[in-house]
């Protein structure tokens, strides 16, 4: 980051501050103490305390390239191009958690199993294979598939547990992603300990993902340059909140033979929504290869800032974002490990890239409609240049999401808008069940990869609980 942008984006955050005259939320020190509740004093039991619930989502996914882009599917053995790419799956998770046995270790276990139907099987319209419908090779739907989502042992301390097996994780590093018909999940060995009051930690190794679209489990790759792979993710980061207003983040990952990165992140409250309160967002990465750099050299920085402004049901929020590198800002496949305020439907993070969005949110709570929700954006990228980029082995550009040469990229540039309304059920036996439809639209330069789309998203997710 350049000091003189630094200073710029510290002076909008203290000339915006003083608008939010009403304090609600506390900007008082809270010293750091040792715990005094324990999450394993009260346990209840492995059996007193299980649990047996899960979700069943339905995913409908419409998308139209425009201009002259194209989607692709198979027929009579020829890659032929089409328009228009249609998903639509089922996906339902039944998930069984056990107590923890007392005594001072505790033991529990979590068994998830994920089912996935799809209900538009036509070739032509899921244009595969294997983008958000499991298919054969030929392109073809697998109808209906399942698997071990979730498969995992827990040992536990007072408020430290030790997880291993197939879990979830949520770490501006290594994140669950549950965007699709199912989420991901992780297979390794993690440690969360919450023995301090407003001081958290983490530690994890992972050595294979089970994707969201896939029956299999595989080694961890990147989102961005997708025919490398890597044998451990290695993880490590601590989430601490000194007053009630200020949450920090900071992580460490090492992702063998691809990539060492470092993160922090903060997020600050200021005055009473009620009248005017202001919410400011800071995500940093740092990016540098490692061992035998098998995606290419990385010397990456980059960073976003938001400024949220709410009053009552409305909240009008400034995004800005910047890449600093002559390579993509990357993070793991079927991971939600990008944790910057302008990663949508394109994630905004080539080469050098600068973007800026502007958002509003509405809250119908606030009119007397609780549950319902619309929102608006617009979103804009500039500057993407990669001729500098110094290719070395695989590199990027050759596969995975780019579409040609990194170094092709020259001053490319591409904008997003969406729409969108969201209803989640406030009573009855259809409690908590969430409906969203969101519009996107997204058109760019030649170079710019993620090319000219429209696409409609229909999901609705309705719980469950069985015991």
């Amino acid at each position: 980051m350049k000091p003189s942008k630094i200073a710029l984006l510290a002076l909008a955050i203290s000339s915006v501050s003083a608008v939010a005259q009403a304090e609600t939320v506390s900007q008082r020190f809270v010293p750091t103490t040792l715990s005094d509740t324990s999450a394993q004093a009260e346990s209840k039991g492995f059996v007193e305390g299980q649990s047996l619930s899960g979700t069943t989502r339905n995913w409908y996914a419409n998308e139209l390239r425009r201009r002259d882009d194209r989607f692709s599917y198979n027929h009579n053995n020829l890659a032929t191009p089409t328009a228009r790419r249609i998903n639509w799956v089922q996906g339902t998770i039944l998930n069984y958690s056990s107590g923890f046995t007392q005594g001072t270790v505790g033991f529990s276990t979590e068994v998830a199993v994920y089912n996935a139907i799809a209900l538009d099987r036509d070739r032509k319209d899921i244009a595969g294979p294997n983008n958000r419908t499991l298919t054969h090779a030929d392109g073809d739907a697998v109808g209906q598939w399942s698997k071990l989502g979730l498969a995992n042992v827990k040992a536990r301390i007072s408020n430290t547990t030790l997880t291993a097996g197939r879990q979830n994780v949520s770490t501006p590093v290594v994140d669950v992603i549950g965007n699709r018909p199912l989420p991901s999940s992780f297979q390794g060995v993690s440690l969360h300990s919450e023995e301090f009051n407003n001081l958290s930690f983490d530690l994890g190794t992972y050595d294979r993902v089970s994707p969201r679209s896939e029956q299999s489990v595989t080694k961890f790759v990147s989102e961005y340059q997708q025919r490398a792979e890597t044998d451990h993710v290695n993880i490590a980061g601590l989430n601490y909140q000194p007053t009630k207003s200020l949450k920090t983040s900071l992580y460490g990952s090492h992702v063998e033979d691809f990539w060492n990165q470092y993160y922090f992140g903060a997020t600050h409250q200021l005055g009473d929504s009620s009248v005017l309160s202001l919410t400011t967002g800071l995500n940093y990465y740092k990016t540098t290869d490692s061992g035998k750099a098998k995606i290419g050299g990385i010397d990456n920085d980059t960073y976003s800032l938001s400024l949220g402004l709410t009053h009552q049901a409305h909240t009008l929020t400034f995004s800005y974002q910047e890449v600093n590198g002559d390579e993509y800002f990357d993070y793991l496949h079927d991971t939600n490990g990008i944790y910057l305020a302008n990663s949508l439907l394109s994630d905004f993070n080539a080469p050098n890239e600068k973007s800026f969005q502007i958002a509003y949110g509405l809250d119908l709570a606030q009119y007397g409609v609780p549950g319902l929700k619309f929102n608006v954006y617009s979103a804009r990228g500039w500057g993407i240049d990669g001729t500098n980029y110094k290719y070395t082995g695989i590199g990027y550009g050759t596969s995975g999401k780019s579409r040609s040469d990194l170094r092709l990229m020259d001053g490319e540039k591409h904008q997003e808008y969406s729409i969108g309304a969201s209803y989640a059920v406030q009573s009855g036996p259809l409690k908590a069940t969430a409906i969203r439809a969101t519009y996107t639209t997204h058109r760019a330069s030649s170079e710019q990869p993620d090319g000219n789309l429209n696409e409609f998203r229909l999901v609705t997710t309705i719980p469950f609980n069985i015991l």
